[in-house]
């Protein structure tokens, strides 16, 4: 089978994941969707306070090596054991999900675009280019309300770490991106020219 690998790259509050689903909705007999997000390593080792000092918006944070090798098995028409993150806890989750090869190959996250190794995987590459303002809203909506965290520890968290990560490494990797799209998925126009691409692209 051939397949069709679409990496979706953003800051953190950008909308990348809701394109990401839009997308997958759309085509979903024919897609799997893989996120970064679970991707991160697993510090089980680590006491809970020493966890939640990580920087997981540097690269280092994630295992990048695993997310490669399953983009590398699904393009082979392997079948792969997808992880998953608790995110209350900054631990890797104990349920590992099947996931089987699709024609459609959805990979979204923050530093997508950072690992030339990934990138060389992708053959759509988005940018989700949305305002910080806007993103650090959405962040602070929903790591408090999806992951108990306190406002205080967001703000700090945003300042310390996410902000500086998103100049040094989020927004250069904007210049490999085949389209850059303002507002993610919440740009209607944009997900219908995506779609219709991505449609156009495997009928062919």
């Amino acid at each position: 089978m051939e397949h069709l690998v679409i990496g979706i790259c953003g800051g953190t509050g950008s909308g990348k994941t809701t394109l990401a689903k839009r997308i997958f909705k759309k085509f979903k007999e024919d897609s799997v969707h893989l996120s970064m997000d679970c991707y991160y390593k697993d510090n089980a080792h680590l006491s809970f306070e020493e966890r939640s000092k990580i920087n997981y918006d540097h690269p280092n944070a994630f295992d990048s090596d695993l997310l490669i090798s399953h983009i590398k098995d699904l393009k082979e028409d392997k079948s792969i054991m997808h992880p998953t993150y608790d995110f209350t806890n900054h631990r890797r989750g104990d349920k590992w999900e099947q996931i089987d090869s699709k024609k459609i190959i959805i990979v979204e996250g923050i530093l997508l675009f950072e690992n030339k190794a990934l990138v060389d995987l992708l053959d759509v590459k988005i940018f989700v280019d949305t305002d910080a303002d806007v993103r650090i809203i959405r962040r602070i909506l929903r790591d408090v309300k999806d992951r108990g965290r306190t406002l205080d520890s967001v703000v700090n968290q945003y300042l310390t770490t996410v902000k500086p990560m998103h100049e040094r490494f989020v927004e250069p990797s904007k210049r490999v991106a085949d389209v850059i799209v303002p507002e993610g998925g919440h740009n209607n126009v944009a997900v219908d020219m995506i779609i219709g691409t991505i449609r156009k692209k495997i009928e062919d």
